[in-house]
C-alpha cells in the first residue's frame, strides 16, 4: 500500500479537497464514484460524504491502495 504525509495549515480540509492536493485524483467525479463503491475509509470507516471533514491525525484509506495521513503544519 502506497503511504502519503500531507500537511495542512488549517484546522481541517474537506475531503475532496486532500484528495486533489495530494494528488490522488484530478476531479470531484472520481471522488464522487469512489464514495458511491465506498472505497473511502476514514479512521476505519466507510465515508459517504464528498465535503467530510478531515483533522490532523485522521487517516484516510482509498480503494486499500493509498493511505494518507493528515498531520498539522508545523
Amino acid at each position: 500500500m502506497n503511504q502519503e504525509t500531507v500537511s495542512i495549515h488549517t484546522e481541517y480540509i474537506q475531503l475532496d479537497q486532500l484528495l486533489k492536493y495530494a494528488n490522488v485524483l484530478s476531479t470531484g467525479g472520481q471522488v464522487k464514484v469512489l464514495l458511491e463503491e465506498n472505497k473511502i475509509i476514514l479512521n476505519d470507516v466507510v465515508v459517504t460524504e464528498k465535503r467530510k471533514k478531515i483533522y490532523p491525525n485522521d487517516v484516510v484509506t482509498i480503494a486499500n491502495e493509498i493511505r494518507i495521513t493528515v498531520v498539522k503544519e508545523a
